[in-house]
Order: C-alpha cells, then sequence, then structure tokens
C-alpha cells in the first residue's frame, strides 16, 4: 500500500473522528440546556404551589363559607404537585398531564383570587395582597421560564434534526424533546360583560 494513501485514510478517519465527537458534545450542549430549562420551569410551579396554602389560610380567616372553592383550590395543588416531568422520560401524553395539573390549579386559583370581591376586608388585607403580588410575579416566572424552556427545546431539536448531525442523533439516543403548547382554548379572547 502506498504511504500517501494511508495517510490519507488516517486523515480523513481522524476528521471524521473529530467531526462525531464535537457533533455529540454539542448535542449534549443543547441537550443540558433544555433539561435545565425543565428544571427552571418545574422550580417556577413549585414557587407557586408553596405560596398556596398561605393564601388560602389569609382567605379562610375571612371567607369561611367559601369551603368549596378553598377545597378546590387545595385539591388542584395536591394533583399539581404530583405530576413531575421527568426531560429524559417525557412523552407527548406525560407533557399534556403536567400541563392539564397546571391549567386546572390555575383555574381554581382564579376562583380563589376572585373570592376577594366579595369581601372587602380580604382585599385591604396586607398578608392577602402581599401573597396575590407573589402571585403574579410567581405566574409571571412562570410564563418566562416556560417561554425559555421552549427556546431551549427547539435549538435542541434542531441540533439532532440537521443533517449531519442526524447521524450521530439517532445512534445514540437523543430524542425530539416536547415543547411546551397553549393551554386549551387560550386562542379565544375572554369574553367581557358590564
Amino acid at each position: 500500500m502506498n504511504k500517501k494513501y494511508l495517510i490519507g485514510i488516517v486523515v480523513a478517519i481522524v476528521a471524521v473522528a473529530a467531526w462525531a465527537i464535537s457533533a455529540y458534545n454539542g448535542m449534549v450542549g443543547v441537550e443540558e440546556e433544555a433539561t435545565t430549562a425543565m428544571a427552571k420551569v418545574q422550580s417556577a410551579y413549585q414557587r407557586r404551589a408553596d405560596l398556596i396554602p398561605n393564601l388560602v389560610e389569609t382567605v379562610k380567616g375571612y371567607a369561611a363559607h367559601e369551603k368549596e372553592t378553598l377545597e378546590g383550590v387545595v385539591s388542584a395543588r395536591s394533583k399539581a404537585t404530583q405530576v413531575t416531568l421527568d426531560p429524559d422520560k417525557m412523552t407527548p401524553e406525560k407533557m399534556k398531564e403536567f400541563q392539564a395539573a397546571q391549567g386546572e390549579l390555575s383555574s381554581a386559583l382564579g376562583r380563589l383570587i376572585a373570592i376577594q370581591e366579595n369581601y372587602p376586608d380580604l382585599k385591604a388585607n396586607e398578608n392577602f395582597r402581599d401573597l396575590q403580588v407573589q402571585l403574579e410575579g410567581t405566574e409571571n416566572r412562570i410564563n418566562t421560564e416556560r417561554n425559555n424552556y421552549n427556546e431551549a427545546v427547539q435549538r435542541y431539536n434542531v441540533k439532532i434534526r440537521r443533517f449531519p448531525n442526524s447521524l450521530l442523533s439517532g445512534m445514540f439516543g437523543f430524542e425530539k424533546m416536547q415543547k411546551f403548547e397553549a393551554e386549551a382554548g387560550a386562542e379565544k379572547a375572554p369574553q367581557v360583560k358590564f
């Protein structure tokens, strides 16, 4: 065998190996970015769940006969904290289950916050107002973290699906990740009646 031919083969193998290592490391990097973003989403949802007991206790003192609403919030919180997402085992069904549980909690919280209109003393309570502000900030944080997660997932999905990375992604088990989607009915503007 000719020495130049052998050197050419070695150079080609080294080039392919260098590309494969670089591509693999790049995919690992964007995958970690996406899983970290998911952890931040779950952390924001947990913060909301942690605020709820204080909010419920504050409302209880003023609106004792709103028992059904209070129990609904506690039940929805319990369901929402039981459904977690594991980025390594995420399926569209798990994502929908997680979103449904969080949506149920958001709806229950909306009913709880609406109670304040019937109770002027509750509305004026400083603790209730502070909790409401914290909850509003947390809802904004949840939205921000969900958007950050979706952007990280998009970068990951593009990276693993583009050629030539797609040749390696299947071999090493890099699978497309799920994004958060808008909740059902979000495309319709709410009706305002006076």
